[in-house]
């Protein structure tokens, strides 16, 4: 059994198969190399490109091109089989961090049917997981309504029962789903003592931001304490080469000693090749020139923009396919220079017309 960072991370080369350890803490495998890290102050080591279930839990997601990924193709054992050969493929590239949601559907057993049968340990793997929105699209690629949000006590008791029973000691983080001023969630004492005490009985605790008002909502979570202590120990928020507008909220976070993630990375979509928008063109002709000066696709210049953050501590790379999760993790290998940055500086949108672009995003 091999360890590294401070002990805290643990593999055994069985479970790990073609992965190992050098004894300055890279994880080697797929031709990749990944150097662990701790999520912020938590304790948790964490790759730093991690992977999200979003798009491999269920049969509907807003990303361009995802019935593609899944070739329509919903019967649940294929899916399930789908979905463990894309996480074969991210443990085998050394990603260490696999974040699910109550929402994504069946993700969450996906997950544990994996871990289980790969016979990866709990000390060798960071899970994270969410609470607040219920799965309502009954393993349909088309509903009516795909998620119900909900951020009141009766859910998280119920949900976070949930998580347990399936990720048992797999869960490290358990992450409020989308907090929003809205949702009420961040003055709810009730919901704030509930999650105090899961953080006493031994999960970090975070929350995901969305919408316009991300950087506001990470500034109010900064403040929140419970018996005189600070609650939260990670944040999860869109950042973008489109819309990068919480990235200073995001950079006071982790100087504050928080972890952060990062979601959405390639803007559902967005930023990839799939994208054809005629608006779109310009940007997309700036983006692919760049990308060619480093022999990668345009997802994985805009993944670089991304880890290039000195305040990011993971991006989530949202791949549906083992192809698209190969293109992502290009990023890891590739530099961010000035004139990326000056290319960059050119590309973000309003967050106004950011989200309401993403918000007419169709489900497929």
């Amino acid at each position: 059994m091999d360890k590294c960072i401070g002990g805290q991370f643990t593999f055994s080369t069985a479970a790990a198969g073609m992965c190992r350890i050098s004894q300055y803490g890279r994880i080697f495998g797929g031709g990749s190399v990944v150097e662990p890290r701790v999520l912020g102050q938590t304790g948790l080591a964490v790759s730093p490109m991690g992977l999200g279930l979003a798009a491999l839990g269920r049969p509907g997601y807003i990303n361009l091109g995802h019935a593609a990924d899944l070739a329509r193709d919903y019967e649940f054992a294929r899916m399930e089989g789908h979905a463990h050969a894309v996480l074969d493929a991210a443990w085998e590239a050394g990603v260490r961090y696999f974040d699910a949601a109550r929402s994504y559907g069946r993700a969450e057993a996906f997950l544990a049917g994996w871990l289980a049968k790969r016979q990866i340990t709990p000390g060798a793997v960071t899970v994270g997981s969410k609470w607040g929105y219920t799965y309502t699209a009954g393993w349909q690629a088309q509903a009516e309504r795909h998620e119900v949000k909900d951020h009141a006590l009766p859910t998280l008791l119920r949900q976070a029962a949930e998580s347990r029973e399936i990720l048992g000691p797999y869960l490290g983080l358990y992450q409020i789903h989308s907090a929003t001023p809205e949702s009420g969630v961040l003055e709810d004492r009730a919901v704030l003592e509930e999650l105090a005490r899961l953080r006493g009985q031994g999960w970090k605790i975070g929350l995901t931001v969305t919408g316009q008002g991300q950087g506001d909502t990470v500034r109010r979570a900064l403040g929140v304490t419970v018996a005189g202590e600070r609650l939260f120990d990670c944040v999860q928020a869109t950042w973008n080469l489109l819309e990068p507008s919480a990235g200073p909220a995001l950079a006071e976070a982790k100087a504050a000693g928080l972890g952060v993630i990062v979601k959405e990375a390639l803007a559902n979509g967005r930023l990839t090749a799939r994208n054809n928008d005629p608006a779109f063109a310009a940007r997309r002709r700036r983006l692919e020139e760049e990308a060619s000066r480093f022999g990668v696709s345009l997802d994985a210049l805009a993944l670089t923009g991304v880890l290039a953050r000195p305040w990011v501590d993971v991006v989530l790379s949202g791949a549906a396919a083992v192809e698209q999760l190969h293109s992502n993790l290009a990023a890891l290998s590739i530099p961010w220079d000035q004139r990326d940055g000056e290319m960059a500086r050119g590309l973000a949108e309003s967050p106004e017309d950011y989200w309401h672009t993403r918000a007419r995003l169709p489900w497929n």
